[in-house]
């Protein structure tokens, strides 16, 4: 990485997470992966490491009854990978409609399941099909273990699997994957130790962002690499997941889970939603996420807060990707911070 004032070039950016969260963001990133000479700023390499714990919808019934790993959130950043305008990225998100056996299920995920009983070997039917949809980057699964996630909660029961343990979020005491010794793919770790950036999230915080991290290897991977390391907020708390939740209690429960990761910036949203959101929103019981900057610094964890504007201009709360792939990128300018420095820094 070479840096220059606020230039940037040629970047190896891995960004970890699940949900569409994440490929929302490769979405945007993937306009910098090797653009024309006058940007000013490039990707070079960029590479995605999914989590592969879930166990609803299409993936899991494909899951139940193939023995293969969930290929949704996989399918989802390969098709945010692909260019837009390309038919067969378009397939990939067709979904049947109908109450037979296809119903329900997407194109996308019926392929990634063709594949692998043809290899025998999801991460080469994960590379295989990134080919076919001419993926602007290299996707990885968090791991090839058939795993599962769970969580003690605080009554001492034990939830399994990720559509209920999205349900009891602020009940966990503690989080796992089963099996617990389950290892990540070498070329994964390998993208993690050459990145000059590493982002995680955004996403559901129990069953999108953590998940990846819990894969032996893979947040002492992130902890040792040179890269600068960002952690983007969500823009709203989820119900039965974050419930109560502020930025502040969602960067403690990372710290919690990967206390050897240091992270540089953490990219904040400084919008409000509208009022015609907000009472959507409240009464899905979701509600705006937000950050004290006197929170994060009084807990120690040395984070430069980023806000910037990354409201999506639609009716829904979304991210918007080319603001989120444009300030994350910023984060690379910013460099490094020195961790005997407060946290003070928020560009907007």
């Amino acid at each position: 990485m070479e840096q220059g004032g606020n230039i940037v070039n040629s970047l190896r950016v891995v960004a970890i997470g699940g949900g569409t969260g994440l490929s929302t963001l490769l979405s945007g990133l993937k306009k910098y992966v090797r653009p024309d000479d006058t940007a000013a700023v490039s990707i070079d390499e960029l590479a995605a490491i999914v989590a592969v714990s879930d166990d609803g919808g299409s993936s899991g019934r494909l899951r139940n009854e193939l023995q293969m790993l969930p290929p949704g959130d996989v399918r989802n950043c390969m098709v945010a990978l692909s260019e837009d305008s390309n038919l067969l990225s378009r397939l990939f998100r067709y979904r049947f409609n109908g109450n037979g056996g296809l119903g329900g299920h997407s194109f996308g995920n019926i392929f990634l399941a063709a594949l692998s009983e043809m290899t025998g070997d999801f991460a080469e039917a994960v590379r295989l099909s990134s080919e076919v949809l001419a993926s602007k980057g290299h996707i990885y699964p968090a791991t090839t273990a058939d795993v599962h996630v769970a969580a003690e909660l605080t009554d001492g029961s034990i939830v399994q699997g990720e559509t209920k343990i999205s349900q009891v979020g602020p009940r966990i005491k503690r989080l796992f994957l089963e099996p617990s010794e389950c290892h990540p793919l070498q070329d994964a770790i390998t993208a993690i130790k050459d990145a000059d950036l590493i982002t995680i999230g955004p996403g559901s915080l129990f069953t999108s962002v953590l998940p990846p991290l819990l894969v032996k290897g893979v947040a002492q991977a992130v902890a040792e690499s040179p890269a600068v390391r960002v952690l983007i907020s969500n823009l709203m708390t989820q119900p039965g997941e974050t419930d109560g939740f502020s930025g502040a209690k969602h960067l403690e429960t990372v710290h919690q889970y990967a206390p050897e990761i240091e992270f540089d910036h953490v990219v904040v949203n400084s919008q409000p939603i509208s009022d015609t959101q907000q009472i959507k929103y409240l009464g899905e019981g979701s509600d705006q996420l937000t950050f004290d900057p006197a929170t994060v610094g009084a807990d120690g964890y040395g984070a430069n807060l980023v806000y910037a504007n990354l409201l999506d201009d639609g009716e829904m709360v979304r991210h918007d990707p080319h603001r989120l792939a444009e300030v994350v990128l910023s984060c690379a300018a910013k460099g490094k911070l020195r961790r005997s420095r407060q946290p003070s820094s928020i560009s907007s």
